[in-house]
């Protein structure tokens, strides 16, 4: 039996002092210049000292031009180093690891923020009555692509001079990466369309782009869907052949989670039949992916108790990764390395229409992010209806700072 406590060795070299990860948050916490400051420091030396092996962080931009959120970081070839070495250090404090997640939202960006955006086919997002929040994206040029793929190199490179253990590249949750993966919304008829794997074929380009740039004796991760959950769309066998192909272009570790903008997995209200109720959402999920995986998988979603986290290890999963939890209680992963079986309770809501109950429940995790950003406990009196009309206020700020700066 695999133990919490147990060193995870990965391919690259490098050590996980344990099987407890923090997962990437919409932190949302981007001091002016969209760069860490103060608050996102504070936040990580209290996740560091919440006893979790590996902290991933929020997702950090690799486009100025193109942030989900006014509140994103983003780090490019010109931006100054020195706050970022600062965050690396926040969560090294405890004797842990940091990977920066790197991203690009392609067609997920609010009109408000930008009115023009991309994808790898005009395809528009549809949610219903609230699909005009965001314009029809046009479709990327091959130009496009071939600078999409340096900059996400150039991001990690940077990651690793400011001192980051690794980086984790986003490909699920309907971004960039994830667009291209889908064949709803990819539907382009040249190299990057059409089979599988051309549609993976930027996902693998970005992987192979990253590790040459950052040699070896770093980590480079992959966050992945085991499935959208949308008819027709990137499923469970997709998931288990592009595992295979990150492996040979010099992946490290898959980090499996699920859902989109679309389709909302991980906000509460599984998607379908595949996913648990409450916890380990994608558990199911990734037993089917477990047996032909030539890399360590990491499971995220819903994870609040110690013993879902040993069912996710004792599944054969090498790691159980945590997000919501965290934010409600920080010091979870060091209470259940010392055997106690103390647990987070998620936030609830009443609302029905899903995208706002999840943009509710969303900001309460980034209310009380920012709470432990600024140095004060983790509880709070918001409801989610509450939370999301502060967040919406707190947003309209940052996105006049954003607007200004960019």
């Amino acid at each position: 039996m695999t133990l919490l406590s147990e060193p995870l060795r990965l391919r690259n070299g490098s050590v996980l002092p344990n099987r407890i990860a923090k997962a990437a948050m919409e932190e949302l916490l981007a001091a002016p210049g969209q760069l860490p400051g103060d608050a996102l420091r504070t936040l990580y030396r209290r996740l560091a000292a919440g006893g979790a092996g590996l902290l991933v962080t929020g997702h950090v931009m690799i486009d100025r031009r193109a942030v989900a959120q006014p509140g994103d970081v983003v780090l490019e070839h010109d931006t100054p180093l020195e706050p970022f070495r600062h965050w690396a250090a926040a969560g090294q404090s405890a004797g842990g690891r940091i990977w920066m997640q790197i991203n690009h939202p392609g067609r997920v960006i609010p009109k408000d923020l930008a009115k023009t955006t991309w994808a790898p086919s005009a395809v528009p997002i549809d949610l219903g009555g609230l699909s005009g929040m965001y314009p029809t994206p046009r479709a990327m040029t091959a130009q496009d692509i071939d600078d999409t793929v340096e900059r996400f190199a150039v991001t990690a490179r940077r990651a690793r001079q400011a001192g980051f253990d690794g980086v984790e590249i986003h490909a699920a949750h309907g971004y960039l990466l994830s667009q291209f993966l889908s064949p709803l919304v990819n539907r382009r008829d040249d190299r990057w369309g059409g089979s599988l794997h051309n549609r993976a074929r930027l996902l693998l380009d970005v992987v192979g782009a990253v590790r040459e740039r950052v040699g070896t004796g770093f980590a480079v991760g992959v966050k992945l869907n085991s499935a959208d959950f949308q008819r027709g769309g990137f499923d469970t066998d997709d998931a288990r052949d592009v595992i295979k192909m990150l492996a040979d272009v010099g992946a490290d570790l898959v980090e499996l989670s699920g859902g989109s903008i679309e389709s909302l997995a991980t906000a509460g209200s599984p998607a379908d039949g595949r996913t648990l109720a409450r916890e380990a959402y994608f558990l199911v999920l990734a037993k089917q992916l477990l047996a032909t995986s030539p890399l360590p998988l990491l499971l995220t979603g819903g994870i609040r108790r110690r013993a879902v986290a040993q069912q996710v290890l004792d599944s054969g999963v090498a790691m159980a990764g945590m997000a919501t939890a965290l934010a409600i209680d920080p010091t979870l992963p060091r209470q259940w390395l010392a055997g106690r079986e103390a647990q987070a309770t998620a936030p609830r809501t009443l609302l029905r229409n899903k995208a706002l109950a999840a943009a509710a429940l969303q900001a309460v995790t980034s209310r009380q992010l920012a709470r432990l950003g600024q140095g004060k406990p983790s509880g709070t009196s918001y409801s989610p209806a509450v939370a999301l009309l502060v967040e919406r206020l707190v947003r309209a700020r940052r996105r006049r700072d954003y607007l200004t700066w960019v």
